[in-house]
Formats: structure tokens, C-alpha cells, sequence
């Protein structure tokens, strides 16, 4: 208890930069000109998702000493990009009068996808992460067409495993994005 009254990061300190990350990813060009993902706001906030779910699994999956750290980075980061999404919302235009139905709605679709590619992404199930993929960022039910992007998602969970949780906190590597 006494440790979060004292703590000197705020969880936004710790939650941007993860955030920033996971964007910057996100916004790579081979996504929209190699993989085929439609650069329009539902494909990119498809993206963000991603990348953000990829982080945080990677900084829940923490054990010993630092899983108290992971758990908490993780939170912190899922709490920016909700509080992005609550900015971008606003930038476009939405009203104090509406806001509350949007988010609720943007929320349950954020954790509709999460759960859902969080499920594949443990099991290394490229079949059924690119199913979900195919749906939700290519909007088509043809699974086929998200197979590149669900080998891209696995192999970044791979990577990211393989990084310490300071690299991960700092300056994550993701793999290349491959056609």
C-alpha cells in the first residue's frame, strides 16, 4: 500500500512510452502496401489493437520478481490506450452527450479482439488468429487473406518473449513486417 503512495512514475510515464511503441509499429507502411490492410481508421485501430494485446501479453507473461512489475506496466498501458481512444473520439468530433455508448461500445470491441486473439496468440493457432484477423481487420471471412499478418503476430510474440522486460519497457524489437 505504502509502495504505490510513494512510487515516482505515474502510470501514464510508465503507459505512453509502451503506447508510442506499439503505434509506431503499427503505422509501419508494409502493413498497408505489402499485407494489404486497408489504411482507414477501423483497419488502424485494428492494428493498434494488435500491437497493444501484443505488448501486454508479453509483459503479463513476467514471472519471479518482475511479474509485479509486467502486471502493473501492462495495466498502465492498456489504461493509454483506452484513454487514446477516448481522445481520438473526442478529436473527431463526439460529444459529451454520446462519448459514454462510443466508448462503451469501442470497449466491448476492444476486448471482444483481445480475448479473442489473446486465446490464438497463447496457443500459437495461426488458424484461428488468422480467422479473427481476417474478420476484423480485412473485413472478409476469407482467413486466407490474413495469413501473412497472423504469421507476423505470432513471430512477434516470439520475439517479444525472448526480450528482457527493460528492453520490452524501453524499446521493444518487432520482427519484420514480411508479405
Amino acid at each position: 500500500m505504502l509502495k504505490n503512495l510513494f512510487r515516482t512514475r505515474s502510470a501514464e510515464s510508465m503507459g505512453l512510452p509502451l503506447y508510442t511503441a506499439a503505434v509506431e509499429q503499427a503505422r509501419d507502411p508494409r502493413f498497408y502496401t505489402g499485407l494489404g490492410v486497408n489504411d482507414e481508421i477501423d483497419a488502424r485501430f485494428e492494428l493498434y489493437t494488435l500491437h497493444v494485446l501484443l505488448l501486454i501479453l508479453r509483459l503479463r507473461d513476467e514471472t519471479g520478481v518482475e511479474a509485479e512489475r509486467g502486471a502493473e506496466a501492462a495495466q498502465n498501458l492498456f489504461d493509454v490506450y483506452v484513454s487514446a481512444l477516448d481522445n481520438a473520439l473526442r478529436e473527431l468530433g463526439v460529444n459529451d452527450v454520446t462519448m459514454a455508448k462510443k466508448m462503451r461500445r469501442l470497449g466491448e470491441a476492444l476486448y471482444g479482439r483481445m480475448t479473442a486473439y489473446e486465446t490464438a496468440l497463447r496457443a500459437g493457432d495461426a488458424s484461428e488468429l488468422s480467422e479473427g484477423l481476417a474478420r476484423n481487420v480485412y473485413a472478409t471471412e476469407a482467413a486466407g487473406r490474413a495469413g501473412a499478418l497472423a504469421a507476423y503476430a505470432l513471430s512477434a510474440r516470439a520475439v517479444l518473449a525472448k526480450q528482457s522486460i527493460d528492453t520490452v519497457l524501453t524499446a521493444p524489437v518487432w520482427p519484420e513486417v514480411k508479405a
